[in-house]
């Protein structure tokens, strides 16, 4: 009921209403979760995302502000269907209530995620991932097992990096799929035939990044077991940095990336070869302050007995003295001998891991290719001869020289022109003719023209 004092009435402002009505809506219902196709996306200058939720038969505004969504790996699509974390509000310029998203994911993917909590909580409660069960990985593996795709970039990237490090180390490949149904079976199935094989010192799993149901294979219970209970040291390079799955955790090292786990499955030959100089130039100085320090106490103990006169005391000590440096001798020969086996084997080591095949591989190429070459050469003077000898004989059938063998014969002047006309000769001009072999010089007596 209405009352007539106009001073009863509680009389709301639009603003007061609309802010009633916001503190109403954000207190009553709290975060909810919201599974929805998205549409109508914007992303102005502020960074803020805007877009619109719906279902078959309704729709609702929705605000994503810049520090939250700056924590996604990437903006959503129109037509995506997501999973939202948000809580109601309204808007109170316009009175259209939205909600304001903390949290959004792929829909379909809430039920992974809880899948993959429940089964690491179960299995951290067995003690699968305690860090006291882990292996520590071979200083210098003998050969390296891979479990990966044999056509993604994972198992490229992993043999660019071995190969630069260490390439003297090899490595088998355990193709599976990294991917789908059929990936967990075949991962587990190669880590068994991995480990009856027993031929590799170091096993890594990987793959590129993904999604979490892309990455789903390395979190089945299954796969996850057989990690646990490999006896080979694995490292698990599975994703990218930020993906982290239950194969991590039950490997005995999780590295962020296929190529980080090359680079911490073997030791960097350039390294090794520093450490050995190193270990060189230790000993040299060792054995170097050794003889020194020996020679320093001989010295000592020359001048004790310089110091004592009597002849006895002096022979005794000078018989003492000629025992001592052989056995001296000796020792120093053998330490001498230790270090220089210590030495060789290091040196064994290098050469072991040197590059001389390749180079003595790369000169029968070399050598091959210069044979070839010889014999391309050959070939091509042989033809520019043959092409040769065929021109000069064309130019010889040609020749006015073959004229003269069939006794003709070319009348010139002095001057080296030739006389076709006998009209262009005067009596008594001398003029040179040319036979096929030799020359006549002449006289002319009489001038016959053509018509006499």
């Amino acid at each position: 009921m209405i009352s007539a004092n106009p001073n009863a009435r509680d009389i709301f402002s639009v603003t007061r209403l609309n802010r009633e009505v916001k503190a109403l809506l954000e207190t009553h219902l709290g975060l909810i979760w919201v599974e929805a196709e998205l549409s109508n996306f914007s992303r102005p200058a502020s960074g803020h995302w805007y877009f619109t939720l719906k279902d078959e038969r309704a729709q609702v505004r929705c605000a994503m502000f810049r520090g939250r969504n700056r924590l996604l790996r990437q903006a959503p699509q129109h037509g995506d269907r997501l999973l939202v974390r948000a809580r109601l509000s309204l808007y109170e310029a316009r009175g259209d209530y939205q909600l304001i998203v903390e949290h959004m994911e792929p829909a379909g993917q809430g039920g992974l995620q809880q899948q993959y909590e429940a089964l690491k909580a179960k299995l951290e409660g067995e003690g699968l991932f305690a860090s006291d069960g882990k292996q520590n990985l071979p200083p210098f593996p003998r050969r390296i097992g891979l479990i990966t795709s044999e056509t993604g970039a994972a198992l490229r990237d992993i043999l660019s990096v071995l190969s630069r490090r260490c390439p003297m180390v090899p490595a088998r490949v355990y193709p599976v799929p990294v991917q789908g149904k059929e990936s967990a079976p075949a991962i587990v199935n190669a880590l068994e035939r991995a480990q009856q094989r027993n031929d590799c010192d170091v096993l890594i799993i990987a793959r590129g990044g993904g999604s979490l149901e892309d990455l789903w294979p390395f979190n089945e219970e299954t796969v996850v077991r057989a990690i646990a209970a490999s006896r080979i040291p694995i490292i698990s390079g599975v994703g990218h940095e930020t993906d982290i799955t239950l194969s991590d955790f039950a490997a005995d090292l999780r590295a962020p990336t296929p190529s980080a786990a090359a680079e911490q499955a073997v030791p960097d030959q350039r390294a090794l070869r520093l450490s050995v100089q190193s270990q060189r130039q230790t000993i040299e100085n060792h054995v170097r302050r050794c003889l020194h320090s020996w020679r320093t106490e001989l010295n000592h103990v020359a001048r004790r007995l310089e110091q004592q006169h009597p002849r006895k005391s002096l022979e005794q000590h000078q018989q003492r003295l000629d025992d001592l440096t052989p056995r001296l001798h000796r020792a120093i020969a053998q330490r001498i001998a230790q270090h220089r086996v210590q030495l060789k084997h290091h040196q064994q080591r290098l050469q072991n891991q040197s590059p001389r095949r390749q180079l003595i591989e790369a000169r029968q190429k070399l050598r091959r290719t210069e044979q070839q070459l010889h014999r391309n050469i050959a070939d091509q003077l042989q033809r520019r001869r043959q092409q040769w000898r065929l021109a000069a004989r064309g130019l010889e059938a040609v020749s006015p020289l073959k004229t003269l063998d069939r006794g003709y014969a070319i009348a010139q002047r002095h001057s080296g022109q030739v006389i076709d006309d006998a009209n262009g000769v005067t009596a008594g001009e001398k003029i040179r003719i040319k036979l096929a072999k030799g020359q006549l010089d002449a006289e002319v007596e009489t001038v016959l023209s053509e018509d006499t």
